[in-house]
Parts: C-alpha cells; sequence; structure tokens
C-alpha cells in the first residue's frame, strides 16, 4: 500500500465513504488536507468565510440527505464555524467537521492561531470534539461520525487533526461497508398502541422533523387513526395541509394548547416539542402521550410521556401500520377549517403586510423548490402560511436560531440540489451577517433566487421591546444600497415594487444562469 500525507488520506478515505463535496477555506496549517481533495475527485466550494463554509455544508446535507462535510484551519476557523456547528446540533444535522490544530500548546504561548482550548471549545456545540494522535484514530472518528450519523440522531462532530499528523505519512484507511438495521419495536408494544389509537375518540398526532425519513407512512398512521394534525416547523410536508383534520404548522399558536386540552390521546413521531416549537412550557394535554423517537432524552423529558418507543420513526410506522386499521374520531373538519383561518388571521394581524407576499411567493415556485429562511419576520409568517405538499423543503435555524443563516445555507442547498430549484429567503440584518458568501454564488453561476426583505429596522426585537415597554432601543441601522452592493459581487439585482413585480422577478431569478438579489420592502406588498 502507498503511503501519503495524511491530510491527503482524509480525502481519499471521505470519497471512498460517498463524500462529494467539501467546504472550506485552505490556510497554512490546514493546507496539507488539500493536497489529496482533486486527486480524490472531491468538489471543493470556497467559502468567504469559515461561518459560510459551516452552513453550506448544513445546507448541502439538508438537500441531499447526506453528510455535509468542512475543512478549516486551527483557531479562528474553528472558532468562525462554531455558529454552524451549534445550528446543525440544534437541528439534528448530519455536519463532520475536520480542522487542523496546534500539536502542542502546554509549554509554548505565542503560536498563530492558538487557543487555550480547542477542542473543548468544539465540545460546547458539537456532539463530539476529538483530537485523533494517530492515522488509525483519525480513520476510527471518520467512521464513527458517518456511522453515527445513520443510527442515532445526526449531529454535528468535530475532529481536530494535529499539523504534524497531517503531514505525516501514512497507509490509506481500510475499505469498510457497514450495514445499518433497525430493530423492529416490540410486537406487544405495537399492537397496545394500536389498540389504543383505535380506542381514541380525538387523537392528536404531532409529526416532527425526526418522522420526515418516514414520509408518506408517517401521514397514513395520522390517517387511519382519524387523528387531527400538527406539523413542527421541521416536520412542515409530511401531512396535507389541505386534509380535514390538518392545523398545519400552527404549534405555536397560543389556541393550539387548547385543542391538545381536548385530546384524549397524543401520538409525536420525531420532535422535540421544544421552546421553539411551541413557544409555551406546557403543550396542553391531559391525556395519554406516546413519543417514538431516536433520542432517549426526548422520552424523559417535561412533557409527560406516558408510552415512550425509542426506536426510528420509518420502523415504527412499518410496524405499527402493519396491524392497524382505520377507524374514526369526533373531531369536526370545519371547526379546524375555522380555526386554522382564525390563527391566519392573527399572524397577518401580527406582522401586518407579509402575508400577500407568501401567498405571492408561493403561487410563483416550482412544487419541488427547496427553501432556505433567515431569523426574519418574512419566514416567522411563511412558516405558519407557506403550506409545503412535501417534507424537507423549507430549512430554518430554529432552535440556536443563527442569523447570516439563509444566504450560504441555500448556496451549500443549490450544490446539492444540482437543477432543482432553491430559493433564499433573509432579512435585511441577516443577510449582511454573511453577505460576502455572494461572491461564492456568483463564482459557481448558482441560479438562485436571493430575496432580501428590508424593513429597515431589526422589526421583531423592536416589537418585542414595545410588548415588554422598554423604550425601542439600538433596533434601526442605516442598510447600504442592496441592489448596488450585489452587483458590485457580479450577482444580478432587482428591487419589484409590486406583488405582480415581485412574482415576476422570482421567475425570472429562477430561470437566470447566476444569482439574483431581489430586494423586498414593506411597501412592494401595497404596490
Amino acid at each position: 500500500m502507498s503511503t501519503k500525507p495524511l491530510g491527503a488520506q482524509l480525502s481519499h478515505m471521505l470519497k471512498s465513504r460517498g463524500v462529494q463535496v467539501i467546504f472550506g477555506i485552505p490556510g497554512v496549517h490546514n493546507q496539507e488536507m488539500y493536497r489529496g481533495i482533486e486527486e480524490a475527485g472531491i468538489t471543493h466550494v470556497l467559502a468567504r468565510n469559515e461561518q459560510g463554509a459551516g452552513f453550506m455544508a448544513d445546507g448541502y446535507a439538508r438537500a441531499t440527505g447526506t453528510p455535509g462535510v468542512a475543512y478549516v484551519i486551527t483557531g479562528p476557523g474553528l472558532c468562525n464555524i462554531m455558529n454552524p456547528v451549534g445550528q446543525a446540533y440544534s437541528d439534528s444535522v448530519p455536519l463532520l467537521v475536520i480542522a487542523s490544530c496546534l500539536d502542542e500548546t502546554v509549554a509554548t504561548r505565542g503560536q498563530l492561531h492558538q487557543m487555550l482550548d480547542q477542542e473543548g471549545a468544539g465540545a460546547t456545540v458539537a456532539e463530539w470534539s476529538e483530537t485523533p494522535r494517530t492515522a488509525n484514530a483519525a480513520y476510527h472518528l471518520i467512521d464513527r461520525a458517518l456511522l453515527e450519523f445513520q443510527t442515532s440522531r445526526p449531529r454535528p462532530k468535530l475532529m481536530n487533526v494535529p499539523i504534524a499528523l497531517l503531514e505525516a505519512e501514512a497507509a490509506p484507511a481500510a475499505d469498510r461497508s457497514v450495514q445499518v438495521a433497525f430493530d423492529a419495536p416490540n410486537s406487544d408494544q405495537i399492537a397496545r398502541i394500536a389498540g389504543m389509537l383505535s380506542a381514541a375518540k380525538r387523537p392528536v398526532v404531532i409529526l416532527g422533523g425526526g418522522a420526515c425519513r418516514a414520509g408518506g407512512l408517517a401521514a397514513e398512521v395520522a390517517t387511519r387513526a382519524g387523528a387531527a394534525v400538527f406539523m413542527t416547523n421541521a416536520g412542515r410536508g409530511l401531512f396535507g395541509d389541505d386534509a380535514p383534520l390538518s392545523f398545519g404548522a400552527c404549534l405555536s399558536r397560543a389556541g393550539s394548547a387548547d385543542i391538545m386540552g381536548q385530546a384524549d390521546l397524543v401520538l409525536v413521531l420525531g420532535s422535540e416539542l421544544s421552546e421553539c416549537d411551541l413557544w409555551r412550557e406546557p403543550l396542553g394535554h391531559d391525556c395519554p402521550m406516546i413519543r417514538v423517537d431516536l433520542d432517549p432524552q426526548m422520552l424523559v423529558d417535561r412533557h409527560n410521556v406516558t408510552d415512550p418507543v425509542l426506536a426510528d420513526c420509518t420502523v415504527f410506522c412499518e410496524a405499527l401500520l402493519a396491524v392497524m386499521e382505520p377507524t374514526g374520531s369526533d373531531w369536526d373538519a370545519a371547526a379546524i377549517t375555522a380555526l386554522r383561518a382564525k390563527w391566519r388571521a392573527e399572524t397577518d394581524a401580527d406582522r401586518p403586510g407579509i402575508v400577500p407576499l407568501v401567498d405571492a411567493l408561493r403561487a410563483v415556485l416550482p412544487r419541488e423548490t427547496m427553501i432556505f429562511s433567515d431569523m426574519t419576520q418574512f419566514a416567522y409568517v411563511a412558516n405558519e402560511t407557506f403550506p409545503m405538499d412535501r417534507p424537507g423543503h423549507w430549512h430554518h435555524p430554529s432552535g440556536f436560531g443563527t442569523l447570516g443563516y439563509a444566504l450560504p445555507a441555500a448556496i451549500g442547498g443549490k450544490v446539492g440540489a444540482g437543477d432543482n430549484p432553491v430559493i433564499s429567503i433573509n432579512g435585511d440584518s441577516g443577510f449582511q451577517y454573511n453577505i460576502q458568501e455572494l461572491a461564492t454564488a456568483v463564482e459557481l453561476g448558482l441560479s438562485l433566487p436571493i430575496i432580501v426583505w428590508d424593513n429597515g429596522k431589526l422589526k421583531e426585537i423592536e416589537d418585542g421591546m414595545i410588548r415588554a415597554q422598554i423604550a425601542p432601543n439600538a433596533v434601526v441601522a442605516r442598510n447600504p444600497d442592496f441592489c448596488k452592493l450585489a452587483e458590485a459581487y457580479g450577482a444580478r439585482a432587482v428591487a419589484p415594487r409590486s406583488l405582480e413585480a415581485f412574482q415576476h422577478a422570482v421567475t425570472e431569478a429562477l430561470a437566470a444562469d447566476g444569482p439574483t438579489l431581489i430586494h423586498v420592502t414593506p411597501e412592494t406588498a401595497l404596490g
């Protein structure tokens, strides 16, 4: 077996394990990792900041269902990518970050890129952060990460490789193929749950992101149970939004707690039921709860689970459907429709002027469009009012709630999605966190509409201050001319001032041979 520097062997190993694309920025400390990228046949996407590289890898992972991989340098490179790593942890995204690190820090100070504890810093946001001391240990960590992505809740991993180890000659990683199979849930437990669902008169099913792999199986369980259905943001598209008993993605509406109080059984498939799902402490139920999740912590949290099932949602649904008969319920479809209309009106009143833009956007987007949104009022409204007909096609930085996510994540998503349409939805403030990644989108020639919702302020924070009786402070900032800035990067730019012009701009941007910034203001909906 021919030896190569370990940095080169890592790329060859990743290629042999199915990795096609790596996102990152080369530097003096990690240049050995770049020795093998082209030789291995991997595409490298150059970001302008490691934060952008991390979000690109995140978007690529969400778009393809395969791990996103990023290469970064020691110290500041690692610090820059910690935000994306934290976001990937919150949203259960399979992200593998490989960073260089210093060989020795105990007896030496003042080294380039030196940190007090790089491994420890990474461990605050990643599921694990490890430092291999041999080539075999590095190979072990990569295989461990890839296997854990498949067999447990996918969360980011960080490997810090000493510079001298990257430069040292190493034999290639051994070939390895692991067949993953999930055990079926206990048949007695499945039979009992089927009986509980059959006997329930007002069952509620909550579908989260962990059920996305189950797809139509999860929807079929809810249909056979005659259940009223809620979806979290991550679970949108798992159940027909226009189905008679669908409440859509409205768990955060205060009135949903009343619906939970009417339920006589709640089945939760693959959801944290976190603060960012509910925006209240209790779910509101006073009945048995069946909860299915790969994460044991979700089965023993504050939501009073009476029937925990540690299982993959796909395997659980398959086993349940094998013994489950269709049944009716006492839910009133007309009442659900009326309540959803009331909640939609509340959403429009909470953040006026955005619902018409959301409706206009939905009318012109191809059904298969994948959407990446940032922490912006446009997205908050759309999360409740933009129905999805398939899961895994709207990606929002829930949980960690990082600003600056949408643009680089959409770039990574477009790299992964190929010819399928992708768009990015940004707020004026969040867009400026990673605006430099426009250069990457232009460089790659990506057909990518980039919507910038510009209300000239941190409107969500201003509204929160007013509700808390705080005089709004530091919520208004001077914005640049976004169109001219985009054009300076080489992108197209347009500023529609009517709903019809907005729709035309989106349609043209989807067909363009490069990225297009679409500058939208509150006046657009009125134009």
